[in-house]
């Protein structure tokens, strides 16, 4: 399953391997790209890992999933 989060907040690589991070740090969790410029996250992941579970991850992280 592949799901694209916009995320807002970040503005350099350090915030990109943050939120890289915490989303690879979810079991279940098989692949992530963060994209600074389009501002989003693409997450490859079983079906039981839940959309919430993601947003979760980033805003823990102080990024806001938009």
């Amino acid at each position: 399953m592949k799901t694209t989060l916009n995320v807002a907040g970040m503005s350099c690589e350090h915030c990109v391997k943050h939120v890289t991070n915490a989303l690879k740090a979810l079991p279940g969790v098989q692949s992530v790209e963060v994209n600074l410029g389009k501002k989003n996250a693409q997450v490859e992941h079983e079906e039981r890992v839940s959309i919430d579970a993601l947003k979760a991850a980033i805003t823990e992280e102080g990024y806001e999933v938009v």
